[in-house]
Order: structure tokens, then C-alpha cells, then sequence
């Protein structure tokens, strides 16, 4: 069978001309040299909305203008693409199965979406999710989209004021939630959650919930809001209309708000589902995620190629997901690259366990995958089943590099630029390097860079986030190298945002619940990526006078952090440190002590002139030699003391 980007590329050379043949490189080459020929052609190819102006009328970074004219609605383009013989979504949790057809899906997001306007939602306005992983989130969300309204979600393990801290900014009109979830065999009752959150959103007039685990709720009945039989007429925007706001937290502040728009998303997402994951009618696409992780709306888009999507709300035992690509033939699985070496560390056979015929990819996101996950797949699923490791983000709803059908796999390494990506590797004088270590960069525009962020009327935090290193340049904060045969290598962030299985974290919310403690006077996290492909989140604290760093003490530590912002949160390790190093402007050095505990020297690291107390710098170095040549959990040192943090939430990626 021709792979889809194969036919792709063997159309744009027979109907528009384009200099390719069936070489992936010949059609990247000039995807990102003729954006405004390539992303025509896309547009054209999968049949996009009414006319337009021009491709690219703007090509300036940012503020660039992408086929102004042309009118479009997300989910327009999804049901284009039903199917009446197979099941739209798989709704799975712990304790049972829902299958939604095509046109189930359709009516109930058509009854959602009346349901919305009988309340008094208009376009632009917002409507948030807290929610699981459920058939529910992606009605509401097309319900949302059909109208014009805004769509922004949040995953039930959050604590109220975490999810508060994204959706107030937002003035959201309606709150969609759940009684709870199943999680590891535990009824998890978010009930008291909810209210919570209802109080901290005053903007919020209705609250519509749904019974998840059989809990009694208040509010509008999911069951009202989608029991009628209603035409769904999605409604077409300008290309740049709002979709959704996915939130990205930096190192201080409140979370970003990053708005990304209807055209965007649908040429973006077309083009990944359709031409790198090679998604179509008859595919099953399974990845593990929560509406509070980019893939989340990443795996709602595999609707636009006509598969069948899968949600699932409950624990990612190794066993569990392999049962579930075999009994629901996935078609493509995506995981991260904790869960493939948990397997590993477990001793898993899954290609002997269980009927895994019709897998023929495995994605991994979230932080770099180790060559030897590469072999482990074919020695311990299939030597048949492609790994394909992504690089994107949830600043672009999308990947930058990725895999194609058509492209040799080389362990440790992704192996091509995604179509349309002008991805380069920069030192720090912005020159092109290959074969060593540079930014991540994008030198061109790409159709789902956000629109802006929420609240940054004249574009200050968002040409910060980007554009400051390199002025009209996207910097996205990655270390990687562009080998000599253009495949890419990723070595983590070189900035200081957390990155725990793809889902980034502000260390201002782990500052908050930990420095409220009375034991603690300050803290410092930081998120490591280690040369076996984990990801290491240690958390330091200075406590207060002559108190010691006890079992109770971790304890309420972990409490605290699990309880007021979320189980992803919890630390990897907790250790008592005598002083936290800042600049002398007042600025914590994550980003130093981070490059420390991956081996760079401290001198090298920061400017031992412009920290307040550099003789700690020291002790990081000291720390990070002992822990590298240790193999236990527990490192001698009798004045400082490492306490294993909850590795479940690592595994998990909860």
C-alpha cells in the first residue's frame, strides 16, 4: 500500500507542479522553501473551506498572515471525514468499554452545541474543561468548536487552584466536569474539587457534569445537554479564529495562555495525522495522554483522518496498555519514553503476550527516547512495529521533527524535519550548525504558531518566549543536532521549564505550595534529562532553624504538592540543602544548577560574581559526582539527605 505521503507528493507534482518525486527529502526541501506553494497545496489537497487571498500574506515572525479571506471550522473538517462502518471513539476506563459511532458523536456534539447557545454562548467565547480522558471531553470540545466558542481543558488530577490558574484568566462562561475517575483501581471522587473550582470562577453561569464513576453531581445533567436529536452546523470562521488555549507555564508567574486558531490547527494536524503518522479509514489511534497535554487535542485530530481514536482515563500499567492495542487493534500507539523503559526495568514481553498484529507504529513523546528503547521494541513487540520519536510542542500544538514512512529508522535519532518545518540548529552567534549541539530553531512560520498569548495585548510575553535570542527567529529552548543526514537528535531543554512526559510545569506552582509550609523558607526544582532517557525532578529546600528533614517532613512536602497542584508534580527527590543560589538581581539559578546536575563544571555554569552565595554551587557539583557514581537510591552524605519522591507519578506520567 503507498504510503499517504508518497501519494501526496506524486499529486502536488502531477497537479500543482511541484518540483518533488517520491523522495521525502525532495518534498521537505520544498515544502520549506515554497511555503506559500506547499501549504496551498495541502489546502487544496485535503479540500479546505472556502476560498482565499493568498497563502501566506505575511510571512514575519510573528504576527505572520495565513490565507486571509478564507473562512474554515475545525470540526466542519471532521466529519468530512466519517465513517459509517466504523466506531468514532473507544471510550475505555477501568471499569468498562463505550463504543460512540460516527453518528452518535455527531448528533451529541450537535446537541452539546445548541445546548451552549440556549445558555448564552457566542462565539469567542470560552468554555474549559475539567475533566478525564472521556468521549465526554472531545463532545464538548466539538460542540464548543462548532459554534465559534473557545475551548480550554484541564485534567481532574489538578487541585482546584492549579486549574483555576489557568481558566480565570480566561473568564470562562461554562465549566463541563465529572463527579471523578478511576485511577490504579481507586474511585478518585473530584466532586469537592469541582466545587472548589466553580468558586474560584466566578465568570462561570452554568456547569454542565457528567457521572464518570457513579457519583450524584450538580448542574446541568450531561444527559440534558445531549440528549436531543439537533443538526450539527458548524459555523465557518476566519482562518485565525480561536480553537482552543492550551496552557504552558514558565518559571514564574501564572501558566501562558497560547491561543491557537481553526486554519492552523486543521493544516497542521491534517498533515500529521495523514502524512507522518499515516492515520486513515481503518486505523485505530491510541495515545496515552490528559486533557491537560497537548496530545490530548493532537489525538482528537486523528477524527480528521477518519480513524478511530481511543480514550482512557485509568493507569498505564505496562500491562494495561498492551492489552488495549491488542484487544482494540491499534493501529498506532503513542507513549512515552518512561513507560517503554518501565517495561523494560519490568521484564514485559508484550509481542509474546499478547496479538499485536495489527500495531505497525509506536510514537513516543515528552522528553528524548534512548536508542536501546529502539532495540527493546524490536526484540520485546516487533522487529515490524516503526519507533517513531517527536519533537514538538504544546507552543505549536505540533511536532518539528518526527518520522515518514518512507525514512529509514535510526535508533536514538528522529528521523526527518516534519513538511513545512524550517528547522535549524544554532549556536549562540546564530549560525547554522550540523553534527554538534545547537538551539532549536525555526527560521520560517509555521500555520499553528500560536496567535498570541491570552492577556498580552501588545505581544510582550510572547515575543519574549520566542523571538528575543534571535530577533524574527523562533527559538523554541530545545538542545538538539541536525546530523550530516538531516535526522535530529534531541538532548532537552536548554532552558529551565520542567518538561515531565511532555507536559510542562512552572516551578512558580511547586514554589507556591512548598514555600507555604511553615518548616520551609525556600525551594529550588529543577527537571533533568539523563543520558539513559529518564527524566530526573529533584526538589531542594532550606528549612527553617535547625529542623531536620524527617519521613513526617517528606511527607507534608509531598502532600502539599500532590494535593494543591497536581501528582504530576511531585518531586523525583527531596533533599535539605543550606542556601538556594540567586542572581543578585534576586532571580533563582534553575538554569545553572540544572546544567550542574548533568555534568557541566560550576565554574562554566553561572558567573560565580553574580551569585549571592556561590560557595553552594560547589555542593551541587559535589552532589551531582556522588550521585553519578552511585547505584543507590540513597547517597552518603551525612549533611544532606535524598529521599525518594513518588516514582509513580514519573511511571505514569500522572
Amino acid at each position: 500500500m503507498t504510503p499517504a505521503v508518497v501519494a501526496f507528493a506524486r499529486w502536488c507534482a502531477a497537479e500543482r507542479g511541484a518540483p518533488v518525486d517520491d523522495d521525502y527529502w525532495s518534498l521537505w526541501r520544498w515544502s520549506v522553501r515554497d511555503l506559500s506553494g506547499f501549504w496551498a497545496s495541502m489546502w487544496h489537497y485535503f479540500q479546505l473551506g472556502s476560498g482565499y487571498d493568498r497563502p501566506l500574506a505575511d510571512e514575519r515572525m510573528p504576527g505572520a498572515q495565513w490565507f486571509p479571506g478564507s473562512a474554515v471550522n475545525y470540526v466542519r473538517q471532521l466529519f468530512r471525514a466519517a465513517q459509517d462502518n466504523r466506531p468514532a471513539i473507544i471510550d475505555l476506563s477501568e471499569a468498562g468499554t463505550r463504543v460512540l459511532s460516527w453518528c452518535e458523536l455527531r448528533r451529541q456534539a450537535g446537541s452539546f452545541a445548541a445546548t451552549l447557545r440556549e445558555i448564552g454562548v457566542q462565539s469567542g467565547d470560552r468554555v474549559v474543561g475539567y475533566v478525564p480522558n472521556t468521549a465526554e471531553a472531545v463532545i464538548a470540545f466539538l460542540g464548543t468548536a462548532s459554534i465559534g466558542a473557545v475551548w480550554s481543558s484541564c485534567g481532574q488530577d489538578y487541585a482546584a487552584e492549579a486549574a483555576a490558574d489557568r481558566f480565570r484568566q480566561l473568564d470562562p462562561v461554562v465549566l463541563v466536569t465529572a463527579d471523578g475517575y478511576r485511577h490504579g483501581g481507586q474511585v478518585h471522587d473530584r466532586r469537592e474539587a469541582v466545587s472548589a473550582l466553580e468558586n474560584l470562577l466566578p465568570s462561570v453561569r452554568a456547569t454542565i457534569a457528567y457521572q464518570r464513576v457513579g457519583l450524584p453531581v450538580r448542574g446541568l445533567s450531561w444527559e440534558t445537554a445531549v440528549t436531543r436529536d439537533v443538526v450539527l452546523e458548524p459555523v465557518d470562521v476566519p482562518f485565525d479564529h480561536p480553537l482552543w488555549i492550551l496552557f504552558s507555564s514558565g518559571t514564574t508567574g501564572a501558566p501562558k495562555g497560547i491561543v491557537h486558531g481553526h486554519g492552523g490547527v486543521l493544516l497542521e494536524h491534517l498533515k500529521a495525522m495523514v502524512l507522518h503518522l499515516d492515520l486513515g479509514p481503518g486505523s485505530t489511534f491510541f495515545w496515552y495522554t490528559s486533557p491537560s497535554w497537548m496530545v490530548w487535542n493532537y489525538q482528537v485530530s486523528g477524527l480528521l483522518a477518519g480513524a478511530t481514536v481511543i480514550c482512557y482515563d485509568g493507569s498505564p500499567s505496562p500491562e494495561t496498555l498492551w492489552r488495549i492495542a491488542a484487544e482494540h487493534r491499534v493501529t498506532v500507539l503513542g507513549v512515552s519514553p518512561g513507560f517503554l523503559l518501565a517495561c523494560a526495568k519490568a521484564g514485559a514481553e508484550p509481542g509474546a503476550d499478547h496479538d499485536l498484529s495489527a500495531l505497525s507504529m509506536i510514537g513516543s513523546s515528552g522528553s528524548a527516547l534512548p536508542a536501546k528503547s529502539y532495540h527493546w521494541v524490536a526484540e520485546h513487540v516487533s522487529p515490524d512495529v516503526r519507533v517513531v520519536s517527536t519533537s514538538g510542542g504544546t507552543d505549536v500544538v505540533s511536532a518539528f521533527a518526527g518520522g515518514a514512512a518512507t525514512v529509514p529508522v535510526v535508533p536514538g535519532e528522529l528521523s526527518v524535519p516534519c513538511l513545512g518545518v524550517a528547522l535549524d540548529a544554532w549556536d549562540e552567534h546564530g549560525n547554522s550548525v550540523r553534527d554538534t549541539v545547537g538551539e532549536l530553531v525555526v527560521t520560517r512560520p509555521m500555520p499553528s504558531m500560536p496567535l498570541r498569548f491570552w492577556n498580552d495585548p501588545d505581544g510582550e510575553r510572547y515575543q519574549e518566549a520566542y523571538f528575543r535570542t534571535y530577533p524574527g527567529v523562533w527559538r523554541h529552548g530545545d538542545w538538539i543536532t541536525i546530523t550530516s543526514r538531516g535526522s535530529v537528535i534531541v538532548h532537552g531543554r536548554s532552558d529551565s521549564t520542567l518538561n515531565r512526559n511532555g507536559v510542562r510545569m512552572g516551578s512558580a506552582e511547586i514554589y507556591r505550595a512548598v514555600e507555604n509550609l511553615p518548616e520551609v523558607t525556600e525551594a529550588l526544582v529543577i527537571g533533568a534529562e539523563q543520558p539513559d532517557g529518564d527524566y530526573w525532578m529533584p526538589l531542594f529546600v532550606v528549612l527553617a532553624g535547625g529542623l531536620a528533614l524527617t519521613d513526617a517532613l517528606v511527607a507534608r512536602i509531598k502532600a502539599a504538592i500532590r494535593e494543591e497542584v497536581s501528582p504530576r508534580h511531585v518531586p523525583d527527590d527531596i533533599l535539605a540543602v543550606s542556601a538556594i543560589p540567586y542572581t543578585r538581581t534576586g532571580k533563582k539559578l534553575e538554569v545553572p544548577v540544572k546544567r550542574i546536575l548533568q555534568g557541566a563544571p560550576a565554574d562554566t555554569a553561572a558567573d560565580y560574581l553574580a551569585v549571592d552565595v556561590p560557595d553552594i554551587l560547589g555542593w551541587f557539583a559535589g552532589y551531582y559526582a556522588r550521585r553519578s557514581t552511585s547505584h543507590a537510591a540513597q547517597l552518603p552524605d551525612p549533611d544532606h539527605r535524598t529521599v525518594p519522591g513518588d516514582g509513580r507519578a514519573r511511571q505514569a506520567g500522572r
